[in-house]
Formats: C-alpha cells, structure tokens, sequence
C-alpha cells in the first residue's frame, strides 16, 4: 500500500511540474485563426466547392458545341511479281456536333449542378463553423482544466498543511488520532482529485494540438465577442433561418432534387441535334501523280425515346421520392437548429447566473473556512468541520471555474447556432478561404479551347 509520504512526495513533484507558465501566451482570437488557417477539414471542403464548380462546366458542355479534328496517313503496298506498286494517302477531316433541343433536359441538369455547388459552398461555412466551435472548445478545455489543476494544488498545500497541524495537535495532547485519520484521508483524496485534473489537462493538450496545431502556451479566460452576440432568442432564431449554412445547404439539396425530378421527366421528351463534318483526302499511287478529293456533310438527328425497358420511369420516381425526402430533410435540420439555438441561448443566461451565485459562495465559504479554522484553535470545532469546510469552499471554487468557461463557450454555441460562427464574423486575422474566382474561370465555357490554342 502508497504511504502518506509517498502521495504527498508525488504531489508535490506534480505540482512543481505543473507550475510552470511558458513566456508566450496565445490568446483565443489567434488560436481560432491559426485553426482557421491550417485545418484539414476546412481545405478538404474547400476542394468540394471547386469539384462542383467542375459539374456545373461539365453539364453546361451538353449545350455546346462538339468539334474535333482528325488526321490519317496511310501507306500500303502490293507485290506480286515484278515490280510491285505502293499507295500512300493522307486524309484530314473536322467534325461537328450540337445539341439543339433536348425538351430542356441539359438545363435542368445544370440547375441542379448549381445547386449542388451551393451545397458545396454551404458545406464550407459548415466546416468552418464546426472547426471553430471545436477550436473554442478545446482552449476552453485547456483553460478550465488548468484552472483546476492549480486549485487542487493549492488544496493539496492546504490539507497538508492540515495533516501537520492536525499531527501537531496531537502531539502535545490538544488533538486526537481520529482527526490526524481525517486529515489523512481528506489529503488522499484532495491527491487524487488532483491527478484527476492533470489527465484531464493533458486530454485536453492534445485535443487543443489537434484543432490548434501547437501546443498550449499560457492561455487566457479574457474575450469579447464585440456585440456579434444576438440580443434575444427571436434574434437568434431569425439569423438561424437566414444565415445558418445547415439550413441554407438543406434548401439548396431541396431545390437540387426539384431539378434532378424535371430532368427526369424531361427524358421521355424528343432530342435535335446538329450534325456535320468536313475534310479532304489525298493520295499517291508512287507515279508522280496526285489525287485529292474533298467532302462535306450537314444533318439534323431528331430522336424520341419509345421504349427504354422500365429504365425511364424508374428514374422520374426516384427523382420524385429524392425530392420528398429533400422536403422532410430539410424540415428536420431547421428543427434541429432551432434547437440548438433554445439550448444554446438558455446555457449562455444560465451560465451568468451560475458566475454570479458562485462568486457569492466563495466570499462566504472563505469567511466560515476562516472562521471555522479559529474556532478550531480555540477548540470549539473540530479537524473534520476545517475539512468541511475547505471542501465546500473548493467545490464553489470549481463551480465559478465551470461557470467563466461554459458563459464563453455557450457565446461560441449561440453564434454557431445562429449561422454566424465565421472567420469574417469574428474579424479574425486571416485570408477568407472560398472559391469565388474558381467558380468565376469555370463559368468562362470557351476556356477550353482558348487553352488549346496556347
């Protein structure tokens, strides 16, 4: 079995450890922007922007033309006997290819890629947000718990302190075993709950250098969110329905599946298409002499869809059913985020009260353990009331702990909730990531060939 001194040994190494503080300090404002700068998750959404920009140029292609051109060289020749003969030709030939009427199937497929890029684009803010929501969170983490690590070790210092002058008392016949056996057992637990708090700290290192991407350096509880904060729930609620990407990005996958449901229905429809070519032949038959001939053709195609085995009509109803399913999905996350909202903006006013009710206890907590500690030296109360008393002292200390953090952390939840959770909302000092010049190089539809004439 651990002794006594051996706890208090360790205790002691661990909170010379811990006691350190590193020179640089990091604030809340630069650790979001160094998450915002360097998260995966947020250059991995990022690429989904640009990839649905790429659909929305590849659906646009369906009413463009198709040109190609084609080059041949041929050379055959024939022995049989003396002398033989040879061959040669060459051809050259441009193609032509257009949709002219498709009974507007190719624009609903391109209104339903936009959509889709919206998405995308809803997907980045979404992103964003939850890393950070995630970021503020992990600091907090490390915040609070470094918090609790130094006052466990103030509360160690006290109960040895404690054991000693319980120790003391006994030894010149003022104290009793009992109380040395009190003193002893409130210190083991005190230890306890401090190591507790370092494993929780150093949890919540590592999730601060997986949001972060550094290791914590003397952080601080201070941060204003400069009026960004809504000033009552139909405020949130109303900026929610505006601005929260969940919601927006629902909408936009709603209308995506009205579009894809018209361009399966538009698949039954009749297809023009503008059809032509051009080119020259040449060739040599090894006598000095040449021969050329050129052709040209012009046609229109017109198809009607008469029978597909089943293949038409299963796809019109699972457009059909995708929309349905859009509609109920879409109805889902605005109440989930309203939700949010209510949970969001309750724990922001409750938190303000917890701070304020704490704050109380400990200014009367420190006044009784002061007072309880003399009437122990005077003998009208004993070790364990000392130890009730610091106990209650501490837990009120860790309840104003909890209650700072999780008031910053709910601020964080709110602004979230509300869709206003952004680097640009924040002002943080950071280039604003989007793919607004990629959308707008993806939208020039003569790109392509201007980069084959380069």
């Amino acid at each position: 079995m651990i002794s006594m001194r051996a706890l208090r040994a360790s205790a002691v190494a661990a909170i010379a450890i811990f006691a350190t503080t590193p020179a640089f300090a990091e604030s809340l404002r630069d650790a979001l922007a160094n998450a915002y700068a360097n998260n995966p998750q947020i250059a991995s959404a990022l690429l989904s922007v640009k990839m649905s920009a790429e659909d929305i140029a590849a659906r646009r292609a369906g009413k463009m033309p198709t040109i190609a051109a084609s080059a041949d060289l041929n050379s055959s020749w024939t022995v049989s006997g003396a002398p033989g003969t040879s061959l040669q030709s060459s051809s050259i030939g441009l193609s032509y290819s257009q949709t002219l009427f498709d009974n507007l199937t190719t624009d609903a497929q391109i209104e339903s890629a936009r959509a889709y890029s919206v998405v995308a684009k809803e997907g980045l803010r979404s992103a964003e947000q939850n890393v950070l929501l995630s970021a503020a969170s992990a600091y907090l983490d490390v915040v609070t718990n470094t918090k609790l690590v130094q006052l466990r070790a103030e509360n160690v210092k006290f109960l040895q302190a404690q054991v000693q002058s319980s120790n003391d008392r006994l030894d010149i016949g003022e104290g009793t075993r009992i109380e040395v056996s009190q003193a002893d057992a409130s210190l083991a637990s005190a230890i306890a709950s401090y190591k507790s708090a370092i494993a929780a700290l150093q949890n919540s290192q590592g999730s601060y250098e997986r949001w972060i991407g550094r290791k914590p350096q003397n952080l601080s509880l201070e941060y204003s969110f400069n009026g960004l904060l809504p000033g009552s729930i139909d405020q949130a609620q109303t900026s929610a329905e505006s601005f929260h990407p969940d919601i927006l990005s629902a909408k936009a996958q709603l209308r995506a599946a009205q579009a894809e449901s018209e361009a399966a229905s538009r698949a039954f429809g009749p297809t023009l298409k503008l059809i032509g070519s051009i080119g020259g032949r040449f060739s040599s038959p090894g006598t000095g002499t040449y021969e050329s001939t050129g052709t040209g053709s012009v046609g229109l195609n017109l198809s009607v869809p008469l029978y597909a085995g089943g293949a038409l009509g299963a796809s019109a109803r699972k457009a059909n059913l995708g929309q349905i399913r859009s509609e109920i999905d879409a109805l889902t996350v605005r109440d989930q985020i309203r939700a949010a909202v209510i949970t969001a903006w309750s724990t922001l006013q409750n938190a303000g009260a917890q701070i304020d009710a704490a704050q109380s206890a400990i200014r009367a907590n420190e006044l009784v353990l002061n007072g309880v500690i003399e009437e122990r030296n005077v003998g009208q109360s004993t070790t364990l009331d000392v130890l009730d008393a610091r106990a209650t002292l501490t837990t009120a200390q860790e309840g104003l702990i909890g209650a700072q953090t999780t008031r910053i952390a709910a601020g964080f939840s709110l602004l979230a909730a509300s869709g206003r959770l952004s680097a640009r909302e924040l002002g943080l000092p950071v280039q604003i990531k989007n793919a607004d010049g990629y959308l707008r190089n993806v939208e020039d539809v003569w790109q392509e060939l201007r980069s084959v004439a380069d």
